[in-house]
This record gives C-alpha cells, sequence and structure tokens, in this order.
C-alpha cells in the first residue's frame, strides 16, 4: 500500500499544478486581452482622426507586443514544467512497481494458452456473477464462448434478486427464502430470519399510531426467537409507548436508523453464502489482494537471494526455498522465518542480515519452529 500511496502523492501533485496552471493561464491570457482591447481602441480612435501615429503609441505598440511574447513564453515555460512532472509520475510507478514478474511464475502456467484462458474467463464470470453484473457476465460467456451451466449460476441469479429487493427496501424475497431455509440457517447459527422480521417491524412503526395494531399482531412472528433475542424483542414491544408520541423523537430513535438495512444486505449476503457454499468475496479479488500482499515480499527475496549469489536455495520458479526435516524454519529475532540453509548461505561476515527487513543480527540468536 506504501508503495500506490506513493505514486497518489505523485499524481496528487501533478493534477494541483495542472490546476494551478490552468487557473494562471486564463488570468494572464484575460489581462492581456484586456490590455490588447484598449490599445486597439486607442488605435482606432487615432485612425478616425486621420492624425500619424504618434511616438506614444508607437512606444505602447511596442510594450504590447513585448508583453505578448513574455506572456506565452512563460506560459510554454509553465506547460514544459507540467511535462517533466508528469514524466516522474511514470518514474514514481517504476521505482515502486516491478513489471518483471517472471521470475516468481512457474513457466508451466503458461503451457496451455488455451486452458489458462478459460481458467482466467471462468474466474472473471464468477466475479461478475458475485458482484450483481449479470448482462455483463453473460455477454462475456457468449463472446468468449465459455459454457457455464445453469446449476453454477443459479444461486447468484438468485442472491442478487434478493438483494436488489433489499436495496429497494422490500423484505419480501428475503424473508420468504429465509423462512424456506430455516433449518439450515438454524444448524449455521444465523439469526437473518430474526433480523428480517425485526426490520419489518421496525418499519410497521415507523407508520405510526395507524400501523399499531398491525405491528402488534405481526410481533408473534417473533415467538420462535423470544429465547435468543428476549432482550432486542423486549426493546422493541417498550417502544409501542412512544408511538403516539412520535418514535423519531424518543429513547427508541435508534430503531429508525437507516443503517439496518446495510446491516440486513451484510447478513443476507454472509449468511446465504455459507449456507450455498460460496465464498463471501469473489475468488477473483482475493487472489488479486492476496498477490497484491505477497508478490512484493516474494520480489524481495528473489532480489536478496540474486545480489547474495546464493544458487540453490531457490532452484525453481514454481516454489520457495522449501524446509524438511533436514532444512528445518528458523526464527529470527526480527519475527521473520527463513530456512536453516537460505540462514546458512546469507550469512557474511559473521552477520546475517534478515532477507525480509535491515535487520542485521547474529545468526546463533535464530530459533527453530517446530510445527
Amino acid at each position: 500500500m506504501e508503495q500506490c500511496a506513493s505514486v497518489e502523492r505523485e499524481v496528487d501533485r501533478v493534477l494541483q499544478k495542472f490546476l494551478t496552471y490552468g487557473q494562471h493561464c486564463e488570468q494572464s491570457l484575460e489581462e492581456l486581452l484586456h490590455y490588447v482591447g484598449q490599445l486597439r481602441a486607442e488605435l482606432a480612435s487615432a485612425a478616425l482622426q486621420g492624425a500619424p501615429l504618434s511616438a506614444t503609441l508607437s512606444l505602447v505598440m511596442s510594450q504590447c507586443c513585448r508583453k505578448i511574447k513574455d506572456t506565452v513564453q512563460k506560459l510554454a515555460s509553465d506547460h514544459k514544467d507540467i511535462h517533466s512532472s508528469v514524466s516522474r509520475v511514470g518514474k514514481a510507478i517504476d521505482r515502486n512497481f516491478d513489471s518483471e514478474i517472471c521470475g516468481v511464475v512457474s513457466d508451466a502456467v503458461w503451457d496451455s494458452r488455451e486452458k489458462q484462458q478459460q481458467v482466467l474467463q471462468m474466474a472473471i464470470v464468477e466475479h461478475l456473477y458475485q458482484q450483481g453484473m449479470l448482462s455483463v457476465a453473460e455477454e462475456l460467456c457468449q463472446e468468449s464462448t465459455l459454457n457455464v451451466d445453469l446449476d453454477f449460476k443459479q444461486p447468484f441469479l438468485e442472491l442478487n434478486r434478493i438483494l436488489e429487493a433489499l436495496h429497494e427496501q422490500d423484505l419480501g424475497p428475503a424473508l420468504e427464502w429465509a423462512v424456506s431455509h430455516r433449518q439450515r440457517l438454524l444448524e449455521l447459527n444465523s439469526s437473518l430470519e430474526f433480523k428480517l422480521h425485526r426490520l419489518h417491524f421496525i418499519r410497521l412503526l415507523a407508520g405510526g399510531p395507524e400501523k399499531q395494531l398491525e405491528a402488534l399482531s405481526y410481533a408473534r412472528h417473533f415467538q420462535p426467537f423470544a429465547r435468543l433475542h428476549q432482550r432486542e424483542i423486549q426493546v422493541m414491544m417498550g417502544s409501542l409507548v412512544y408511538l403516539r408520541l412520535g418514535l423519531e423523537k424518543s429513547p427508541y430513535c435508534h430503531l429508525l436508523d437507516n443503517s439496518h438495512w446495510a446491516e440486513i444486505c451484510e447478513t443476507f449476503t454472509r449468511d446465504a453464502c455459507s449456507l450455498l457454499g460460496l465464498s463471501v468475496e469473489s475468488p477473483l479479488s482475493v487472489s488479486f489482494a492476496s498477490g497484491c500482499v505477497a508478490l512484493p515480499v516474494l520480489m524481495n527475496i528473489k532480489a536478496v537471494i540474486e545480489q547474495r549469489q546464493c544458487t540453490g536455495v531457490w532452484s525453481h520458479k514454481d516454489e520457495l526455498p522449501q524446509t524438511s526435516d533436514s532444512n528445518p524454519p528458523i526464527k529470527l529475532i526480527c519475527g521473520h522465518v527463513i530456512s536453516r540453509d537460505a540462514l546458512n548461505k546469507l550469512i557474511n561476515g559473521g552477520k546475517l542480515k534478515c532477507p525480509y527487513c535491515p535487520m542485521e543480527q547474529n545468526p546463533a540468536d535464530g530459533k527453530r519452529i517446530i510445527f
């Protein structure tokens, strides 16, 4: 993240320069046009009078030409400075990100281009389905001739249909789904059905005194949840006392908070994915986030190993230095863990410099880890 922040700071500086330059350019040109306009009016007045061009006007015209030239040169110089700032953004990207990652990728990954492309397309399609971008996913399947079974798509279609309803504050589809899956949700210790009934009850309370009888009648839905959610049910029933005075001005005003809708969407997504055996986040987004965390570390290890010329520690691109009974993992005093062979090869002048951080230490201080 520090690399991203560093590049972002450079981009912010460039954007600020663009803004400042635009404002300065506009102001300078307006002043120049006003100055030229005045001179043009004086020349027109002199021409109407038939008088020859005076020495004063000649001097003013010379000054005007010089002012135009100086203004244009200054704007051109400022514009050139912006170009150098833009180039610094590119250098910041090159400095903070390593575009060459082949050294930490197995060659076998690219052996079958067709298979690799199909796996990638499938990961993208699953991500699109999970994000609710159904039409985009269908279009990608058609254009890539990727055959996706209906059984694979059905859970995503159902989840997104219910989530769309919840975003419209329609509890019907979610309640119907929760009731039909009640037993399995109870096995997961899920409180989804209760939270949906509670939110429906709160909506009735928001309707004012006219909805009091309907709210009391609906409260019967809380009976199966009385043992686990007794306190919450007591709070909701207590709020009925303030219904005629206005719930929004009562100690129970927190029940009307819109955050309950965002919470119910998160709860439904989490519990429904758990019940259906789906991950809450798409595998593609998780893989991307994991790669952002792991790749800089792997590149750092590779650079250190190459710098120290530790041949044989990382001999294959599809694996990290492996530990075994004969090559156990060693915990350094800085908290990082490397193999014993790596430790021995990284010793220089009786000192060891951790490949993950710059801490120098005594190799004898390393502790063997036993799993």
